[in-house]
């Protein structure tokens, strides 16, 4: 009998034993195969800490935070270390054993990291790391050293991904910096008191858990390998290869941009890199730093700290690191609330003026002492020529790029003061204590940058209202400077000029610089001229005044009728120098606009611009004369040279579609509401006016089109006219030709009729043809048919045998005595023919044969008939050009004959 059932199984039913309750051993190799497999049914795998991605957003105890904590000894805040790691390395390789051991997608990587590509390996190492950074630190470990391999492909591989890891990813944390196991707050706090003595063994301090441990411990190591990683991308950054670099870069900027971690190592980075070899290095690092002001405008002070810091004033600093810094600081896009901001950029750029500004001699200083010769101390011998000329040459060139680089430094830094101006609010004393080293930049070699150093002083000077007298000398000043005549800102002058005789409140020195103006343009081109004289114009509309000058004659007391005489001075007396006159009039010699007296003056200057030889100049000149008021925009780019060129340039280039771009950040009219105080706000030229050779251009009346372009209006005026015209006549003609065509054809068929009126009377009818003029023609086709030629009905010829038969034989009797030679034509182009059969047999052309009597020739002509005659000048016609193989054969043996 089986064995008896329990009350459990008979009350839950039968229950059919497996095979392997039946078969020990096979239950036993079961068993054995679940363990090696970790399928045990033993005891779940401990894990401390919840694996996932997010490692610091795992809600750990809470544990109280004392304000005024004390320091614990550093031995013990060690050795609580030293066991957070050895929990950290346990939880490690528990998840590595319970979770990896048995996961198919684990296998598969550990195959890849042992047999595949190096692509391979980063993908594989990148996936284990997201799945738990915490338990997967040896994953992330190997990711460090590929990024340390000498291979550049290799090394960057490597640290893209963990840069996407950093960066991008979620194993930092996005809000805060890491903390070092020995500043977490938590266990500072919970080492006090009796807690602080804590030893390996005794229970954890306060309310301490292993997970806290653990936890921290990990992101205490993290910090390391952070660091770490920015030391493997520091030495790429100084690789020398561009490429490299520029990848070091975008990592650098990528990691600062979206974490807080090491961001002062990362922008130091970041900064150092504008002082780069390569120019497109140093701009790209200028770049990525502007664009991480626009993601994080409130990091512009920290830049800004960076880059005085680290860059501009370290000792022994190149210039061309100091240039891309300089233009760094400003092109930084400030607001009205950042007043601080503005400030800290106007310190920064008035102590870099005390350094570019310095005095000739304090920079010889500077300089290697010479000794007696004129040698260099210490240089060695006396050089010969040559090399005496070679190093001539390279100091002028050296003291060349190092005068260009300073005068663009100042320039930058001009740039820089002029759009932070507005927006800072400094006291007075800085900018008095700075306005004479701004005055020193107007006298400098660049024309360029002394006008930037003027439009910061007219800046001042119409906000604080210093040195407005010294200002406006200085103007005056540089309007006879020769530069201003082959300067490229033209426009940035006359906005200049504009904006600060605008804001004048002495009309008098308003009209001494209009004198002046009209004094000088005339060395001008015709762009400059004509954006003067629009100045003018808006200045009389500023100040009524300036019209006297152009309407009231001046009072000259030399010019009056009366005759003056002066006595000659006694013996002791001062004597007058020879052509000064007590009278006032304009001295265009002072250095004051104010004392010039160019109010008692006219503007004899404006006479000879009407002559001038370039339209606009001429029109804007008589309007301003006339006092007539001027519809021409201010734009000096419309009257160049090259516009005119392009006018002749009728093949349009490709129109681009109008996109919308925003201003550059560099005008400055971009974001202010003062655009009224520029004279000239476009540069846009002709680029929005239509070709000249367009019919919508000289359909226009004469009175809307500008006086440069009148010529053109008239000559495509005619153009298209005549061109209208040419279209109408040949729409005509064509219509002429074809009436003419179906005349003629029809002039032609009556000309037949007339010409045969036995084969068709004067009647219109087809009744015409008769049987009897068919038998007519018939005949005359059998007398040809005898001759063995057929004859095309079709053809002109026998359109002339038709003719000829008409012909009365009397009339023909001159040609019946024409000889066969005058009628064989041997220059007939005619007489070409593919063969030798159509050669007529009685013509022989042996040299030997004896000329026949001109009287028997005479006979038998006259009895051949018309139409014979023609058969035998087409048979002479037919005759080949060269004779045939027999013929040839008959000349030899003639010769051989002779």
């Amino acid at each position: 009998m089986g064995k008896k059932r329990t009350h459990s199984e008979t009350k839950d039913g039968f229950h059919k034993s497996s095979p392997s309750d039946r078969d020990p051993v096979r239950a036993k190799r079961e068993k054995k195969d679940k363990k090696q497999n970790g399928e045990t049914g033993g005891k779940k795998p401990n894990l401390l800490f919840t694996p996932q991605p997010e490692w610091h957003k795992v809600e750990l105890p809470a544990l109280p935070v004392a304000e005024d904590a004390a320091i614990p000894p550093r031995h013990v805040i060690d050795q609580l270390h030293e066991y957070a790691d050895t929990l950290l390395e346990a939880e490690a390789k528990e998840y590595s054993t319970s979770h990896m051991a048995k996961d198919s997608s684990h296998k598969f990587m550990s195959t890849l990291l042992a047999t595949g590509t190096m692509e391979d390996k980063v993908s594989a190492l990148t996936l284990l790391v997201q799945e738990s950074p915490l338990h997967t630190m040896k994953a992330f470990e190997q990711l460090l050293g590929l990024s340390k391999k000498k291979s550049r492909n290799s090394a960057l591989m490597a640290l893209a991904a963990l840069k996407d890891l950093m960066g991008q990813g979620v194993v930092l944390p996005p809000e805060r910096k890491l903390k070092v196991f020995a500043r977490q707050p938590a266990l500072i706090s919970a080492l006090q008191g009796k807690a602080a003595t804590w030893r390996p063994g005794d229970k954890l301090p306060g309310s301490l858990e292993k997970v806290h441990l653990v936890a921290w411990a990990y992101e205490d190591w993290l910090k390391r390998q952070y660091f770490e990683m920015l030391k493997i991308i520091e030495t790429w950054c100084a690789d020398e290869v561009e490429f490299s670099r520029n990848r070091a870069l975008t990592m650098i900027w990528e990691l600062l941009k979206e974490k807080p971690e090491q961001e002062e190592n990362l922008l130091r980075l970041l900064v150092n890199k504008l002082g780069d070899k390569e120019k497109k290095v140093a701009s790209k690092a200028s770049h990525l730093l502007l664009q991480l002001q626009v993601t994080h405008p409130l990091m512009k002070s920290v830049v800004i700290n960076a880059i005085e810091s680290d860059l501009l004033f370290r000792p022994n600093q190149s210039g061309h690191a100091k240039y891309y810094a300089v233009i760094t600081l400003n092109q930084t896009v400030l607001s009205v609330k950042e007043q601080e901001v503005a400030n800290k950029l106007l310190e920064v750029y008035f102590s870099l003026f005390v350094g570019l500004l310095k005095k000739e001699k304090e920079r010889e200083k500077a300089e290697k002492k010479l000794n007696k010769n004129g040698l260099i101390q210490g240089g060695g011998g006396k050089p010969g020529k040559m090399a005496k000329r070679k190093a001539d040459k390279l100091a002028t060139q050296a003291y060349k790029s190092e005068e260009e680089l300073r005068e663009k430094l100042i320039s930058g830094v001009l740039t820089g003061v002029n759009r932070a101006f507005p927006f800072a609010k400094t006291d007075d004393a800085k900018f008095e204590e700075q306005l004479n080293t701004i005055f020193e930049v107007t006298h400098s070699s660049n024309f360029n940058t002394s006008i930037q150093a003027m439009m910061l002083i007219q800046q001042i000077s119409a906000t604080k209202h210093h040195s407005a007298d010294r200002f406006y000398r200085t103007l005056y000043e540089s309007l006879l400077d020769p530069r201003l005549i082959t300067t490229s800102k033209h426009i940035l002058y006359l906005n200049l000029l504009y904006r600060a005789l605008k804001a004048d409140t002495s009309v008098r020195r308003v009209k001494a610089f209009v004198k002046r103006l009209l004094q000088i343009i005339h060395l001008h081109e015709p762009p400059f001229i004509c954006g003067v004289l629009y100045l003018i114009k808006e200045l009389i509309v500023t100040f009524p005044g300036i019209k006297s000058m152009l309407a009231t004659p001046e009072d000259n007391a030399s010019e009056s009728g009366d005759e003056h005489y002066d006595d000659v001075p006694e013996e002791g007396s001062a004597i007058k120098e020879d052509g000064v006159s007590e009278h006032t009039r304009y001295d265009a010699r002072k250095r004051d606009p104010d004392h010039a007296h160019a109010d008692l003056s006219c503007l004899w200057e404006l006479l000879p611009l009407q002559a001038h030889y370039h339209p606009s100049v001429h029109v804007l000149a008589s309007r301003l004369l006339n006092q007539e008021p001027i519809k021409e925009k201010p734009d000096p780019t419309l009257y160049t040279l090259m516009n005119f060129l392009d006018k002749f340039a009728f093949r349009n280039a490709k129109s681009k579609p109008n996109a919308a771009h925003g201003t550059s950040i560099m005008q400055p009219m971009s974001g202010t509401s003062k655009a009224s105080d520029y004279l000239i706000t476009s540069r846009e030229g002709d680029k929005l006016h239509g070709p000249v050779n367009s019919e919508q251009f000289w359909k226009r009346k004469v009175d809307d089109v500008r006086e440069d372009e009148v010529f053109f209006h008239m000559y495509f005026e005619k153009t298209g006219k005549a061109k209208q015209a040419t279209k109408k006549d040949k729409k005509r003609e064509k219509k002429a030709k074809d009436d003419e065509s179906e005349s003629g054809e029809e002039e032609i068929w009556k000309a037949l009729v007339n010409s045969r009126p036995d084969i068709e009377g004067d009647d219109d009818d087809d009744e015409g043809f008769s049987d009897v003029d068919m038998d007519d023609m018939s005949d005359n086709a059998a007398a040809e048919i005898d001759g063995g030629v057929e004859l095309n009905l079709g053809s002109d010829d026998e359109a002339d045998a038709v003719a000829g038969a008409e012909e009365d034989e009397n009339e023909h009797e001159d040609e019946d005595e024409e000889t066969d030679d005058e009628r064989f034509d041997l220059d007939d182009e005619e007489a070409i023919v593919d063969s030798d059969d159509d050669i007529p047999v009685d013509l022989d052309m042996n040299d030997d044969t004896d000329v026949e009597d001109p009287a028997e020739l005479a006979k038998t002509a006259a009895k051949k008939t018309n139409k014979e005659k023609r058969k035998e000048k087409k048979k002479l016609k037919s005759l080949p050009t060269f004779a045939s193989a027999e013929d040839y054969a008959k000349l030899l043996d003639g010769d051989d004959s002779e």
